[in-house]
């Protein structure tokens, strides 16, 4: 989410007949000001949560669940949605930048959705299917001295993009949350310093994301 504009933020400041300060959206008025909601406590168990379930998913041995349809091809499904997702990013900075506040808050909602769908559509992919290593020519599970010295250098590239992504996906949760959250109680300030740092990380997440499946495709 980025930058939001100085007409938006002015509309917050506006308090009904101009009493209280800042309006709160979706809080109620209370004799003594406003009061906001506030899930940050329910942001913190998401951001522990998720980063949890995916990691017992790909670490831990487990027999793999059957779905009824073919799940090998959610790869190229999940790339789709992190291109997606990159450009309603750069889309959301245009708005914004452009005072279209309302297409930015549309394009960052939709980012959302993406993002959630994605990450539904990777634990189904990961709680059925085995990973894939790079260089894994014979789909073994298993890397020989040959197909290391075939995959050469781009193998420790692609370990780094690969292992750069994964942890940023983790961290990004709680930042896009709060964001979202400073947002929608109006508080614009905190909303914009925020965004400052989770627009470039999102943004990144959601473009290794394509590169890795680039990288890897050739091993499914």
């Amino acid at each position: 989410m980025s930058e939001v504009s100085v007409g938006s933020a002015s509309r917050g400041s506006q308090g009904s007949g101009g009493a209280g300060g800042s309006r709160e959206f979706g809080g109620s008025q209370g004799s003594g000001g406003s009061r906001e909601f506030n899930f940050t406590k329910a942001i913190i168990v998401v951001s522990i949560a998720i980063p949890a379930a995916v990691a017992f998913l790909i670490l831990v041995p487990q027999a793999k669940i059957d779905f009824g349809f073919n799940t090998r091809a959610l790869p190229l499904f999940h790339a789709i949605l992190n291109s997606s997702t990159a450009i309603l990013l750069l889309a959301s900075l245009y708005f914004i930048r452009h005072g279209q506040v309302k297409a930015h808050k549309r394009a960052n909602w939709v980012a959302i959705t993406l993002s959630s769908v994605f990450l539904v559509s990777y634990v189904i992919y990961h709680a059925s299917n085995p990973s894939v290593r790079f260089g894994d020519l014979d789909h073994d599970g298993l890397l020989s001295d040959a197909e290391k010295q075939q995959a050469g250098v781009a193998r420790y590239i692609y370990y780094f993009i690969l292992s750069s992504h994964i942890i940023l996906s983790g961290i990004i949760i709680p930042f896009v949350l709060f964001t979202l959250q400073r947002a929608y109680q109006e508080k614009f300030d905190k909303h914009r310093k925020l965004a400052r740092i989770t627009w470039p990380m999102w943004l990144y997440v959601a473009v290794t994301g394509v590169v890795v499946y680039v990288m890897i495709s050739p091993y499914y």
